[in-house]
């Protein structure tokens, strides 16, 4: 037995799972119960409940828990704190209290199932950081409409490829990690993934994921709204300003993200241009039909387009004839490919997938953008995809 397991039988306590909460009064006396009933036979263990005030009284249904699983070595401790302040920094909390070796961070709304917790604990010896994950072999997702898993694969993804993390569920909200590795990390617990932080920050942290099923909850009512995407959005800039200064193996990383937010700043002055050039036209030349000064925009915004991708984005400043006819060609090609990938994939999310307009119109804008970088990215500056 070495070290670490050996640690995990000792009097003192060895685990602290954190279930942060919100108006989960229908989930959280099952949870704990789930909790204390997964755990190995004779293990003590704290169980610490983060609420954010809850209206629904939460908070004071844990706390009679206290009573009721004491004789069985179960600590319950309840965290009360004055207003929704999000999940992150209620993890964060729920952390800074905690009293174990090993700490657990899951939902407390069954989403996790709590019979997961020994197989972290047991992968734990040989790690520092444990990931239940959902999209490795042998995990699941369950009772999630497809809108859902549109939006989680594509959160995984800009997780994954924008700060260089090489597990499959970055975005997890079940894991395990030891409490010592938190020491001297500064955390900006912003958003609802302290995974995703904990992974960039805690560097030279062995990382190991295991397969569980992910059940969509049966009471309440999900925390994901538009709050939580631009929470994410911030934490995923934060992160990225971190890997500015972080070990050469995620400068990669950084340049490949630079240069598509770039990308996209250049897209979208393209539409200002577009706009202003059909606009002028038709000022110069009244009897111009609206759908020639239209077209006319389009050519003038692609043109932009490329000169100013070619001068910033791609610091390509060889302006040899040839070469930049070639260039201009390519760019123009894959612009119009682009807007054909945009428009059919449009057309399938609406028509095939019964996913309202704004929605379809967003990822078919992400889809044909993302592509549009891509492509240009390799095959009109030449330079390798992920550099």
């Amino acid at each position: 037995m070495d070290a670490f397991a050996q640690l995990l039988k000792q009097e003192k306590l060895p685990l602290s799972v954190i279930l942060p909460t919100y108006n989960e009064s229908q989930n959280i006396s099952t949870m704990i119960d789930s909790i204390a009933d997964a755990l190995p036979r004779g293990m003590r263990a704290e169980i610490i409940v983060v609420d954010d005030s809850s209206p629904d009284g939460t908070g004071d249904i844990a706390q009679s828990h206290a009573r009721s699983l004491g004789s069985r070595g179960i600590q319950i401790e309840v965290i009360r704190r004055p207003a929704k302040l999000g999940l992150s920094s209620a993890i964060l909390a729920g952390a800074n209290s905690a009293s174990g070796e090993v700490v657990v961070v899951m939902d407390s709304d069954m989403s996790h199932p709590p019979q997961t917790i020994p197989h972290m604990l047991d992968e734990i010896k040989r790690c520092d950081i444990v990931v239940a994950s959902r999209y490795v072999k042998g995990g699941a997702v369950t009772g999630w409409p497809f809108k859902r898993k549109i939006v989680s694969k594509g959160a995984n993804k800009i997780a994954r490829y924008s700060l260089g993390i090489r597990i499959k569920d970055p975005m997890s909200g079940f894991f395990a990690f030891k409490r010592h590795i938190i020491h001297g990390i500064k955390f900006d617990a912003i958003g609802y993934k302290m995974l995703l932080e904990l992974l960039v920050k805690a560097r030279g942290a062995r990382v190991t994921e295991i397969p569980y099923t992910f059940i969509n909850r049966r009471f309440g009512k999900s925390k994901l709204d538009s709050k939580v995407a631009v929470d994410y959005a911030r934490a995923v800039w934060r992160l990225y300003r971190y890997g500015r200064a972080a070990p050469t193996e995620r400068r990669a990383s950084v340049k490949f993200l630079s240069k598509a937010g770039r990308f996209y700043t250049v897209g979208a002055t393209g539409l200002l241009v577009n706009y202003f050039a059909s606009f002028l036209l038709t000022v110069l030349l009244p009897n111009v039909w609206y759908l020639h000064a239209t077209i006319f925009g389009i050519l003038v915004s692609i043109t932009s387009n490329f000169i100013f991708n070619k001068l910033w984005t791609f610091e390509d400043r060889d302006f040899a004839l040839k070469k930049t006819l070639a260039q201009y060609g390519l760019f123009s090609g894959f612009s119009a490919f682009g807007a054909l990938v945009q428009l059919s994939m449009l057309f399938w999310l609406v028509e095939s997938q019964g996913i309202g307009y704004p929605i379809a119109l967003v990822v078919a804008v992400a889809t044909a953008s993302i592509g549009n970088f891509l492509l240009n990215k390799k095959w009109t500056f030449k330079e390798r995809v992920w550099a």
